[in-house]
């Protein structure tokens, strides 16, 4: 028998009948924006995270600029923030007229350090709001970046688009801090294409929030037309945005999440077969570990140091095998925008660029069948093999 060739895929979604019919019900309904489906998305959210306001959103970029809004980050706030993220992240401040202040990540993992996050916002009077980043799935220290956050007189707000369904012992990844972001990206673990979730304990929050996000209408469109005694009047109360989650996309996300535990369960025993393969090889570093790891990616390391070490083109000869990789991420101070703004150099953050050098992400999804996963590990391995580190 020929060996299979076929393509590895380095992400892909996990659709089944239940979601089809959750479209088709939809479709059928004949309203196919935000209305009772997005409500009910919110409220089983609310109830899976145990957080007691969750809103609906058309991405995790517009959570995080609803949330920062929320806080009142505007012209002369910092937000601090990661550079071993996507720009949303930190571009979310700009919109807003705020500057962006850099954290370097830990040795250790891919998150912020806390240390760091000390002698930064001892030195920064002017942040306003901490934004931690659970890269890849992997917990941000919470308690030690909420007490210092704390002291200084900052909120946070959590980066959780990696980071569901993470539980920790203080309770959900996302519902940590005083806002929590969620994606629902094509990528993620749970997807409705394009999308996300916002949390958090805060009424008022949550108030400023949920009017924001439709452009500051006092009554949502549901309200307006779904009832033969309902008024055709609204008022506009503030100048918001346009990031509502339809319910053609809210209808997908309620099935997926009731399968999210399961996804989990299918992510961390693909991850436990790499780790045991990949454990005796020399050349290759394993992702930091933790007993609650979502593992939304899998980054290993290549050994060695700086330029030494030639990551893309291992990258290039795992493509060549047919095995789909990415590498997560391109520190943002390494990006034009941000280093022309800030006259950053790459070796401001030593532990992001040497991170970034040296990362590779390989493919790990629900539903990769088992000889997927063989054909990964026997890729890795044959490349290692002739790697140069």
């Amino acid at each position: 028998m020929s060996p299979n060739t076929d393509f590895v895929p380095f992400a892909l979604p996990s659709l089944g009948g239940e979601e089809e019919e959750a479209v088709l019900r939809v479709l059928r309904s004949g309203w196919l924006t935000t209305g009772e489906e997005a409500r009910a998305f919110e409220r089983e959210f609310a109830a899976f995270t145990a957080a007691p306001c969750a809103l609906a959103v058309n991405s995790a970029t517009s959570g995080l600029h609803l949330a920062l809004e929320a806080l009142g980050v505007g012209s002369g706030d910092i937000v601090v923030t990661s550079p071993y993220t996507f720009t949303s992240t930190a571009a979310v401040a700009r919109h807003l007229g705020a500057e962006v202040r850099f954290c370097d990540i830990s040795r250790e993992d891919y998150n912020i350090d806390p240390e760091a996050l000390e002698r930064l916002l001892s030195s920064e009077p002017r942040a306003k709001v901490v934004l931690p980043v659970h890269v890849g799935g992997y917990p941000c220290r919470m308690e030690a970046i909420l007490e210092t956050a704390r002291a200084h007189g900052c909120a946070v707000v959590e980066d959780a688009a990696h980071a569901f369904p993470l539980r920790t012992e203080r309770g959900m990844a996302g519902c940590l801090g005083d806002i929590g972001v969620y994606s629902f990206y094509a990528t993620k673990t749970i997807t409705t294409g394009e999308g996300g979730m916002i949390v958090t304990s805060d009424e008022a929050l949550a108030r400023r929030m949920s009017l924001m996000r439709l452009h500051g209408f006092d009554r949502e469109a549901w309200d307006r037309y779904t009832s033969p005694t309902a008024s055709w009047r609204y008022g506009v109360a503030e100048a918001g945005f346009k990031y509502n989650l339809p319910d053609l996309l809210a209808a997908i996300g309620r099935e997926q999440l009731k399968k999210a535990d399961r996804f989990l369960k299918e992510r961390r025993a693909i991850a436990e077969r790499y780790l045991a393969a990949f454990a005796s090889e020399p050349k290759l570093e394993l992702p930091p570990l933790h007993p609650s790891h979502a593992w939304h990616l899998f980054s290993l390391r290549l050994r060695g140091e700086g330029r030494s070490v030639d990551r893309d083109g291992f990258i290039e000869r795992l493509l060549g095998r047919g095995i789909g990789c990415s590498v997560h991420f391109i520190p943002l101070h390494t990006m034009n925008y941000w280093s022309e703004r800030y006259a950053l150099r790459p070796e401001d953050f030593p532990e992001a660029l040497d991170k970034f050098r040296r990362s590779v992400s390989l493919p790990i999804w629900q539903g990769m069948r088992p000889d997927q996963v063989d054909r990964v590990i026997e890729a890795v391995l044959a490349t290692a093999a002739e790697a140069r580190v």
